[in-house]
This record gives C-alpha cells, sequence and structure tokens, in this order.
C-alpha cells in the first residue's frame, strides 16, 4: 500500500489545552501518534487556549505560558513544523466566528446530552461551570474541525461522541444552506467541465448508489471527484452533493480515526494526569524522576525484604509492560514471587529507560527554550497557513448563509 501524497491525503485535526509541560502520559497517549501521521496526512495541530477558558475563565492568567511550554514540548518531541501546521486557537478567530453562526442552528439539546458534560460538572463541583462556554465547548469543538474541513480527527473511543456530534451539525448546515438556487442546474454546468468518459462514469457511479445502495460506487465517485483538476474546490462540493442525492457539501463530515488509549500508568497505577498528581514530566531532571520512582507504592505484601510478592498487584509492574522487554519481565516477574530481588532493584531498569527516553526530548527543549524567536516564528507561520485555510471555509460558510 502507498503512502497518500500530502496533496491527496485526508487533513486531520487535533488540539490539546494548555495545561503547561507535558508528562509521559501526553507523550505516550497523544504526541506519539501525531509523530506517526504528520508525515502521511495534513496535519493541523492547535494549542486549545479558548478550551481552557471553559473551566479557567476566572484565573486565565497562566494559560500564555502554559501554550509556549505545549508547544515547546511538542516541537521537543519531534513533531515537525514543515510536515504539519502548529497554532493556536485564539490566533484564528474565524473558529470563533464559525462557532457563533453553528450556535445559531444546533438545538440545545445536542448540547445538554454529550456524555461529559454533566460528568465534568461533577468531576469539578469546586468550579462553577454553569456557563454557556461550558455547555458550549462541544459545539467549539465542532466549529474547530469544521473551519478545517478535517476528513479525519484522532480521538480515543470516549471522544468518538463528540465527532459524530460533529457529523450531525454538518449534515444540519448542509442540509439548510446547501440547496442553493438552480443547484441542479449548476451541477450540471459543473459537470460538463468534466471530460465525457469521466462525465459517463460519474452518472453511473450515482445511479448505483442512489438507485441501489451500492456504498462501493459512491467511494469509487469520490475519488473520481478529487482526481478532476479542471474543477474548482466549490463545482466538486457541488458535484459532491449531487451525487449523494442533496444539496452542495459545504461543511464535509469528518471521521473519527481511532486511537489506542494511552498505556501509560501514573505513579499510583492509576492513569497518569496532573489531578492525580502522579505524573512524570517530559522535562524533570534524571533525579527528580528517580526520586519519584524510587518512593512510588509498591506491592502492599512485600513489607519486608524477604516477603515474596505479586507482579499484577503492583504499580511498578505496569511501568514495565510499557519499557522493558522479555527479558526484563522475567526476570522481575521471578525475582518479585521468590523475593530473590528488592523493590528499589525491580524500578532501576525503569527509571534507566525513561531516563534514556527523556534525554533527547530535555535537550532540545533546553535548546528551544533559548531560542524564543525561533517557537515564535514557527507559530506565527502555522497561525497564518491555518487562518488562510479558515477564511477560504468561512468565504464559503456566509454566502451560503447570506452573508456575503
Amino acid at each position: 500500500m502507498t503512502t497518500p501524497s500530502i496533496a491527496q491525503a485526508p487533513r486531520v485535526l487535533s488540539g490539546m489545552r494548555p495545561t503547561g509541560q507535558l508528562h509521559l502520559g501526553h507523550y505516550h497517549g497523544v504526541l506519539k501518534n501525531w509523530l506517526a501521521l504528520q508525515h502521511n496526512y495534513q496535519c493541523f495541530f492547535f494549542a486549545a487556549d479558548w478550551h481552557a477558558l471553559t473551566t479557567d475563565y476566572d484565573n486565565p492568567t497562566a494559560i500564555p505560558k502554559n501554550t509556549w511550554d505545549m508547544v515547546i514540548d511538542w516541537l521537543a518531541a519531534g513533531i515537525d513544523a514543515k510536515s504539519a501546521t502548529l497554532f493556536i486557537q485564539s490566533r484564528v478567530p474565524e473558529h470563533a466566528e464559525l462557532h457563533l453562526l453553528l450556535s445559531m442552528i444546533t438545538p440545545l439539546g445536542w448540547l445538554e446530552r454529550v456524555p461529559t458534560y454533566k460528568d465534568q460538572q461533577e468531576k469539578l463541583k469546586e468550579k462553577d461551570l454553569a456557563t454557556y462556554g461550558f455547555l458550549g465547548y462541544p459545539l467549539l469543538q465542532s466549529a474547530d474541525i469544521l473551519i478545517y474541513r478535517a476528513g479525519l480527527v484522532p480521538v480515543g473511543e470516549d471522544q468518538v461522541a463528540h465527532v459524530e456530534m460533529t457529523r450531525e451539525i454538518a449534515r444540519r448546515f448542509n442540509h439548510i444552506y446547501g440547496r442553493e438556487p438552480d443547484f441542479e442546474i449548476k451541477a450540471d454546468t459543473a459537470k460538463h467541465q468534466m471530460n465525457k468518459k469521466d462525465a459517463a462514469l460519474l452518472d453511473r457511479l450515482r445511479r448505483a448508489y442512489q438507485e441501489q445502495g451500492d456504498q462501493e460506487a459512491l467511494v469509487t465517485a469520490r475519488s473520481l471527484l478529487d482526481q478532476q483538476v479542471n474543477l474548482t474546490p466549490t463545482d466538486k462540493e457541488r458535484l459532491l452533493g449531487y451525487l449523494e442525492g442533496g444539496g452542495r457539501v459545504i461543511l464535509p463530515e469528518p471521521q473519527p480515526l481511532l486511537t489506542q488509549a494511552s498505556k501509560m500508568p501514573g505513579l499510583d497505577g492509576q492513569k497518569m494526569s496532573k489531578s492525580y498528581g502522579n505524573t512524570i514530566g517530559l522535562r524533570e531532571t534524571p533525579a527528580a524522576i528517580e526520586k519519584k520512582l524510587r518512593t512510588m507504592p509498591t506491592d502492599p505484601r512485600r513489607i519486608r525484604r524477604t516477603d515474596p510478592g505479586d507482579p499484577a498487584a503492583c504499580p511498578v509492574w505496569q511501568l514495565h509492560q510499557v519499557y522493558s522487554n522479555d527479558d526484563i519481565k522475567n526476570w522481575v516477574k521471578q525475582g518479585c514471587q521468590s523475593a530473590g530481588i528488592g523493590c528499589l532493584e525491580c524500578k532501576q531498569p525503569i527509571i534507566t529507560a525513561i531516563c534514556a527516553e527523556l534525554a533527547p526530548i530535555q535537550a532540545q527543549a533546553q535548546a528551544l527554550e533559548q531560542q524564543p524567536e525561533l517557537v515564535q516564528a514557527i507559530v506565527n507561520e502555522g497561525c497564518e497557513r491555518a487562518r488562510q485555510v479558515a477564511q477560504e471555509t468561512m468565504i464559503e460558510v456566509r454566502h451560503a448563509m447570506a452573508l456575503a
């Protein structure tokens, strides 16, 4: 299977809330995935500073520094600004404009049924989250995706509902605004821009899909339209709507790109998270990392060095699943169950492996911290590229809604 060219590849959109310097949970759960995606897709990665305001609106002073620290960590981990577009959400105001316009057509019940809405309110009881910003954050997420007409959104299984809501919003928008005057005439005119052979094939594929529900015909027809060099993007969207039996597709429906859940456990065996206080930061010193790991809890039954233990009951064993090869894991298992090794001995391969993994990231982060103008230039260029794409979308959206 050949890798698609950047020109042909679907656009990927993903973002992170700026919570400051990142930890190993971010690296294994998100950044490694971004590293794999960035060379095969048109990737747009953004710092979601407006999203940070949905819960921290009363104390926003840390958000700017957190944003820059996070971007430095992205770059230090290997995110390539030449392959991906890195930008800050608030520097592309079209996000907010599309969010506002989508709010005009989004039923209130759609927002209230989002699974994480009540769950997050319960978890963050100490905060006053009875705000539209918090209720409407899933719609802002949808605007983030739709403004770039992203085809794929990398998410875990627990976030698929957000992408599905985005698909419903795009579908509703296209249904309301995509049926432009003289649509059939304009679609027919666009079709005649194709060569006769391709136009005839498009008609056959359209009939196969609309009359027989042939999904392969739909996929083939979409590919055929993608290959047309004589058609404008608007005409391609118009013909896509003609093909599917609706109106012009102004906001394409994104698809979730399922990613594996992070296997990075925290120091207490729970998921690594700042809220649990169980993290190892990407920029923590080797001494700090060693101290955290040496003092992390182990199997409670190993009170004395001579007591045998059970690796399955020990948080350290979970770290071995991430960092150790089979030989080391067998050594740990046998040594723990027979009391042949102590807990500090068991932890040493983890300490060595984590410090080795983070050494090049930390060296790059240190170099970038000393070149703030370089990081600023990367972000500025990314914001310009992102805004250009966002502006193109908003021209279409405003025109469809009779605002321009």
